[in-house]
């Protein structure tokens, strides 16, 4: 990966040089700050991410302008959603709930099959679902069963986090690959077809095959969020099919907006509006803490000052991750900024690689650079647009499913997810980038391996 950067760097003029090279220093930068200095990440991010600006002659307040932008956009999407989603948590622990899920998943599912177990939950989540979402729901789910089971954190959780991120880089409708399907004038069915083909071996792979190796090199204590006392334990539990209800009424809510973008895309009718408008994350996760509220809460035995005290409580320990995950974001629109992604693609979009093979890999190096998966699926589904229009159907839906795939790639600290991830799993930044960022790298790999595999069978 770096010398493809310093070979884009040797073609480029000094300016664009610099903005490579730039952002290389400035992710080491942020690294050994965290790692050796011990500062906290979100000191460390908002340092990195002003110097990179200003080392790219962004400005000073432009930097600092573009950083402030970044971390409001994020924490007014991803932001709200990790709020609904620990008081939702929060609720589903306290309730009972969880324990009635982990029950039932640890009761069912034998110790070699229940990471299997969770990778297929994982996916099954993520189809219709967004990552954070997905992760803010399933994440007390993943730390109760690693606790009740006995099994290494790591075992569970990645497995979990391959099935959601799988989907989200390659199954519509999610963003990136909607607007692949868009800009190269794709297939939707054909892709949504593929993409599950390729998701399936994928998930098995970057899950619980990768999850066994991942758990021997990093063994981390299970966090202790979502715990409960002894009088909680003992109280009456929600039964198994309204907390599963609680659960999949986001999802469902957001699977029928994606249906209806998909079956009537162009209706102006007041039942599209309304599926458009529960479907949306931050309304449907919502609504799914104002059903828990009945369902778990008053399902378990909770009364009006318990459910309040629940809710409140959820927000304190979350607060280092809103605001790391918010500094992540600002690094990355800095990194936009600069323009580094215009540079990375108009360095290699002449090349002669493969054409498959080249999508996957404009979409890694911008994903690489500036942290976002849907930025890397636009830019690259841009650069290709003109090679898609000599493709039949089918090569360009695997079209779409390399530069989803590409778009995964190398998860890191200019990444929002990175640290969403990290500190919900209490893991160091060296761990995190052993088990989520390899994580990621092979699901990128894997997923690229099986559209090379399609395109010579079809």
């Amino acid at each position: 990966m770096l010398t493809t950067l310093a070979q884009a760097a040797d073609g480029a003029t000094a300016s664009d040089a610099r903005l490579i090279l730039s952002a290389i220093v400035g992710v080491a930068v942020i690294i050994g700050l965290i790692t050796w200095l011990k500062l906290h990440p979100f000191v460390s991010l908002t340092i990195g991410a002003v110097g990179v600006g200003i080392a790219a002659e962004l400005g000073a307040a432009e930097s600092v302008a573009a950083f402030v932008e970044g971390f409001g956009s994020t924490m007014g999407s991803v932001g709200i959603l990790i709020g609904f989603g620990a008081m939702f948590g929060k609720l589903l622990a306290d309730s009972g709930g969880a324990d009635r899920v982990v029950d039932t998943l640890v009761g069912k599912s034998s110790p070699a099959l229940l990471p299997w177990t969770m990778a297929l939950v994982g996916a099954v989540i993520g189809l219709p679902m967004f990552f954070e979402i997905g992760l803010v729901l399933l994440m007390p789910v993943i730390i109760l069963v690693a606790r009740r089971s006995g099994q290494p954190l790591i075992r569970i959780a990645i497995p979990t986090l391959a099935g959601l991120s799988a989907m989200h880089g390659l199954v519509p409708p999610h963003p990136g690959p909607l607007v692949a399907v868009s800009a190269l004038d794709a297939n939707l069915g054909l892709t949504l077809g593929l993409g599950v083909i390729v998701a399936i071996p994928t998930v098995v792979v970057a899950g619980p095959l990768f999850g066994k190796l991942a758990s021997k090199w990093v063994d981390v204590p299970v966090p202790a969020l979502f715990e409960t006392s002894e009088n909680e334990e003992s109280r009456r539990r929600p039964t198994f099919a309204a907390t599963l209800a609680a659960i999949l009424l986001p999802v469902v809510l957001m699977l029928g907006k994606a249906a209806a973008d998909v079956i009537a895309a162009e209706s102006s009718s007041p039942l599209k509006g309304l599926l458009d408008f529960l479907g949306t994350p931050v309304v449907a996760l919502g609504i799914a803490v104002l059903a828990g509220i009945f369902l778990l809460g008053r399902g378990g035995g909770m009364d009006r000052p318990a459910i309040a005290k629940s809710l409140e409580s959820s927000l304190p320990p979350i607060a280092g991750i809103l605001l790391i995950v918010g500094a992540g974001g600002g690094f990355k629109q800095v990194l936009i900024d600069t323009g580094i992604a215009d540079v990375i693609a108009d360095a290699i979009k002449s090349s002669s690689l493969p054409v498959l093979f080249l999508a996957w890999l404009v979409a890694v190096l911008i994903r690489v650079a500036t942290g976002s998966a849907t930025v890397a699926t636009v830019t690259a589904s841009g650069i290709l647009a003109p090679v898609a229009a000599e493709l039949s159907s089918t090569h360009v839906s695997l079209m779409v499913l390399a530069i989803g795939a590409g778009s995964l790639f190398l998860s890191h600290v200019n990444d929002a997810g990175f640290w969403l991830v990290k500190e919900y799993l209490g893991t160091s930044v060296v761990q995190n980038l052993k088990t989520w960022s390899v994580m990621e790298c092979v699901i990128s790999v894997t997923g690229l391996a099986g559209v090379l595999a399609l395109s010579v069978v079809i």
